[in-house]
């Protein structure tokens, strides 16, 4: 972990317009100032997929300004946790960050119908996180 008392934990998807979003948002959410988080892409989209904005609207949650970053190096240097979501190889491997990948339906291209069930599991994981790091969830 780093020298901070504040752990850090970066999102890595594709695009960064789906499943990683949806991840910072609950974390951010539910860790508040207690945790550093972070989100990118290893090919960011142009902008967040509108089925994940408006299923992370439903559970009171508002991402309509973010937009996909680009996944650098100095992201995950400054990260303790790094956890991939289909990004495959292009994510950098720095010894002494845990790695976790969590195997996610990608909500690219479908309805937010398919996409509510991907949120839940997201924000189970995220809660199952916050429980391990120690933090109690805000909300």
């Amino acid at each position: 972990m780093s020298t901070s008392a504040t752990p850090s934990v970066l999102f890595v998807c594709v695009h960064n317009a789906g499943r990683s979003q949806m991840a910072a948002a609950f974390l951010t959410q539910l860790g508040g100032p207690r945790i550093e988080v972070r989100s990118a892409g290893s090919a960011p989209a142009d902008t967040v997929n509108t089925a994940v904005v408006e299923a992370l609207a439903e559970v009171g949650i508002d991402i309509s300004t973010e937009t996909p970053k680009v996944l650098t190096t100095e992201a995950v240097q400054a990260s303790d946790i790094v956890i991939t979501m289909g990004c495959g190889d292009a994510c950098p491997y720095f010894p002494g960050k845990r790695y976790l990948d969590w195997q996610l339906e990608d909500p690219a291209g479908q309805g937010v119908a398919a996409v509510r069930p991907i949120r839940d599991e997201i924000e189970q994981r995220i809660r199952g996180l916050l429980a391990e790091l120690g933090i109690e969830p805000t909300a």
